[in-house]
């Protein structure tokens, strides 16, 4: 695997050996320690960042690689700098591989036709985020052991996601019943066809999940009116003590980050015994780790 730039084509049992791979990873493994002694990391952040860009330089790092972080924020790109030319002057630096996250959907698939390093998707537009729905599948399957015949419950803003998408692709495929749920004006077209089903009814769909993923209301993509508040938002669809108390015994509650906490989910919910938030977050470092590990 040269990149990884999206889930889509990704085949059963290719997500699986990756999967089996991040195993040896944890909790902070030293499986393969020193494969990218000497080597450098270029962290491309053409959006803002916490937990993604971090755990991919506490992967980097664990595996000996030094590790360049790069923001626009007081790059060329304010001069008016193209994404090729900033990722090709990049490159002429010496990385092995760039972790790019951007704004604009395909961005990551453009960059890796003009240049000879690896390229990791870290989420572009939209589109897709194929690191975080390797990790949401290696924390449920760490739950579980496998994951099929169960059900995962994706909540909230799924038209802005790229996490949602690269999740119902991800999940699928390993043999996960995927349902979407949100307000009609934040359900994409073409859900079905990568193979979720779709309601618009979270308190009908809530008891049948054996997981619920909430998403965060993108409010920063939205250039108009969705639905009518944010209060109307979280009443209809955030997951509250009172809806979480509705779900299977040993039902997950899941979160890609960053919270709006009081909207989509509680803060009693997010801290709870159901969350596994945290645990997200841990199993990032050691899905990247195998993700650098493979690609460079």
């Amino acid at each position: 695997m040269r990149h990884l730039l999206g889930i889509e084509g990704w085949r059963r049992e290719e997500i699986e050996t990756l999967l089996d791979r991040a195993e040896a990873h944890l909790p902070r493994g030293s499986a393969n320690a020193s494969v990218l002694q000497g080597k450098v990391v270029a962290n491309l952040f053409f959006e803002d960042s916490t937990r993604t860009r971090t755990s991919f330089e506490m992967a980097a790092k664990m595996l000996g690689a030094q590790v360049l972080n790069w923001t626009a924020a007081g790059s060329s790109v304010s001069k008016g700098e193209t994404l090729l030319d900033t990722v090709r002057n990049i490159e002429a630096t010496g990385p092995v591989a760039l972790v790019i996250r951007h704004r604009s959907s395909g961005a990551p698939h453009l960059v890796a036709k003009h240049v000879r390093c690896a390229v990791i998707n870290a989420g572009d537009g939209t589109h897709e985020h194929p690191s975080q729905a390797l990790l949401d599948a290696f924390t449920l399957r760490k739950h579980w052991g496998k994951l099929d015949g169960r059900t995962v419950l994706i909540v909230g803003d799924i038209l802005h996601s790229r996490v949602a998408r690269s999740n119902i692709l991800c999940l699928t495929a390993l043999g996960a019943r995927v349902v979407a749920c949100g307000p009609p004006t934040l359900l994409p077209v073409g859900l079905k066809e990568l193979g979720a089903e779709v309601t618009t009814n979270l308190d009908a769909a809530l008891p049948q999940a054996d997981a619920v993923m909430c998403l965060r209301l993108q409010l920063e993509r939205q250039s108009e009116s969705f639905f009518p508040s944010t209060r109307e938002f979280s009443r209809l669809f955030g997951l509250n003590v009172a809806r979480s108390e509705k779900m299977k015994s040993g039902a997950l509650v899941m979160h890609p980050g960053p919270i709006n906490r009081g909207v989509e989910l509680a803060p009693a919910v997010a801290d709870g015994a159901r969350s596994v938030i945290l645990e997200q977050v841990a199993n990032g470092v050691a899905v990247r780790r195998a993700i650098l590990e493979v690609c460079s």
